[in-house]
């Protein structure tokens, strides 16, 4: 049972960032109320990686433990529900879940990710994750020496190509239109011996998410291993625009050094906040958001 009236901060979004933030907070005695809708951006991917004492875990199985752990604390709840409104009040903030509930808090705190929107292409979402990726730093190393297709174009096929040529030497850019490369990158591009072909991929031929060829909309095809794929995104959650919080020019939440969003009261952290995607960097910044909120709450009483 969730008592309303004695909710110093919701927390939205209950995976890693967000955890880290309840643990931080719970440890300081405040008062948690985590909503999660149990969605998670890496659901998709059966392993996370480059996460010290966790590499190679299940994500899963990550956030499993981690709240266990959290809600030892007496003054962290949890709540499965999907928060859909947020309000600015006299006392704070009211957040209005889809079941109907509504609860009342003193700070927001938003670690709802984002949600990557997936293009038009027969077996991409199969292959998300796993064979289909989007980080060399998450799962590069499992995709080493393989035949890799970088599904991007202009400057961001370029920065991708640059981390994985360290990784495979067998290296294609499918741009998906016309190239939009400098002649200087694509002299780049032709030192490291790196194609380029002009075509857009219609569907990705895989078995149980394991790529095995793209097939053009030409109807030609060429066998692979492995692919990065540079898609866009959108915020997971519409709360904080809707309260007033600003994007950077990339789409994210705009926060200060210590977390804080453009509108007094609400912090935000992982990746809705941020490009470095990964399980510790949502670690890290769930932590120091959590201590930042500690601290502002602290002075406002002390």
């Amino acid at each position: 049972m969730v008592q309303n009236h004695a909710i110093d901060v919701i927390i939205v979004g209950g995976s890693y960032a967000g955890l880290s933030a309840a643990m931080a907070l719970g440890r300081s005695l405040k008062n948690v109320l985590v909503i999660d809708s149990g969605k998670p951006c890496n659901r998709y991917t059966p392993h996370s990686h480059n996460f010290i004492t966790h590499d190679g875990s299940v994500p899963a199985d990550i956030a499993a433990k981690a709240k266990e752990q959290v809600l030892k604390y007496k003054t962290v709840k949890f709540y499965d529900d999907l928060a859909v409104h947020g309000f600015k009040t006299e006392k704070g903030f009211d957040i209005h879940t889809h079941s109907g509930e509504i609860f009342s808090a003193k700070k927001l705190i938003f670690a709802t990710g984002v949600k990557d929107i997936f293009p038009d292409i027969e077996g991409f979402e199969a292959c998300w994750g796993k064979s289909v990726i989007h980080c060399p730093y998450c799962h590069g190393y499992e995709v080493r020496g393989k035949k890799t297709a970088i599904v991007a174009n202009g400057e961001r096929a370029v920065h991708l190509t640059s981390l994985v040529n360290n990784l495979s030497q067998h290296i294609t850019i499918i741009p998906g239109g016309k190239p939009e490369f400098t002649e200087e990158q694509l002299d780049k591009l032709g030192k490291h011996k790196i194609r380029v072909i002009e075509k857009e991929v219609r569907e990705i031929l895989h078995e149980n998410g394991q790529i095995t060829s793209l097939v053009f909309k030409d109807n030609t095809l060429e066998n692979f291993d492995a692919a990065y794929a540079a898609i866009p995104f959108e915020q997971h959650c519409d709360i904080p625009i809707n309260l007033g919080c600003e994007l950077t020019e990339m789409g994210h939440l705009q926060v200060d050094a210590f977390q804080k969003t453009t509108v007094a009261g609400v912090y935000a952290c992982g990746d809705n906040t941020s490009p470095m995607r990964s399980v510790s960097n949502a670690v890290a910044a769930g932590t120091l958001v959590g201590a930042m909120v500690n601290s502002e709450l602290t002075q406002e009483m002390f």
